[in-house]
């Protein structure tokens, strides 16, 4: 995120980078009013919708990378709980109305500072009609699933364990965290 010129508090151009008194980062303060800008990670929110054997997947329309492919899943809105933006995400991407069964995997990337939450969820309603961040939209059976175009290292790694464990039909929860894009999971 760039510099602010201007306090979003007082208006004024007083902003300096410092450490305020009990703090442990650098932050940008203003010295008029004391007005601390906060920088916090975001939050992408998304689901894991399986049917009849098959994955729900879909192709990017905008950049990075668009033409290849991903889970649902999107950016938290203020006011809305993680299960509310994974939802919300879902139907915008990819048109199908869900219904959430429980948390699957929680990753971390500190270098892009953005936190992954992904839930499995169930189908409730399939329109077949999909937003504009979305070229395509499709269940696919894990053979079929085109693996060297996932979008993210991370999200192929989940949707794979996710396949194991639905042919298993033994579900855990997972953490990780990794700057390279491959998650190294903790069940």
């Amino acid at each position: 995120m760039p510099d602010l010129r201007f306090c979003p508090c007082c208006g004024a151009d007083q902003l300096i980078r410092q450490v305020p008194p009990g703090d442990t980062h650098i932050r940008l303060t203003c010295s008029a009013c004391g007005h601390i800008q906060y920088q916090n990670p975001k939050i992408i929110a998304g689901c894991i919708i399986e049917q009849d054997g098959k994955y729900l997947l879909c192709q990017r329309a905008n950049p990075p990378r668009p033409g290849t492919w991903t889970l649902p899943a999107g950016f938290m809105e203020n006011g809305e709980t993680t299960e509310q933006a994974a939802l919300r995400e879902t139907w915008e991407e990819s048109g199908v109305r869900g219904e959430i069964l429980s948390p699957y995997s929680i990753f971390s990337v500190p270098r892009i500072s953005e936190v992954y939450i992904i839930f499995r969820a169930q189908a409730l309603e399939i329109t077949g009609e999909y937003g504009e961040e979305t070229l395509d939209c499709r269940f696919f059976a894990p053979e079929d699933i085109p693996w060297e175009q996932i979008y993210y290292p991370a999200i192929r790694q989940i949707l794979e364990r996710y396949i194991e464990e639905c042919r298993s039909g033994s579900y855990g929860l997972y953490m990780g965290n990794d700057d390279t894009g491959r998650v190294h999971f903790i069940r």
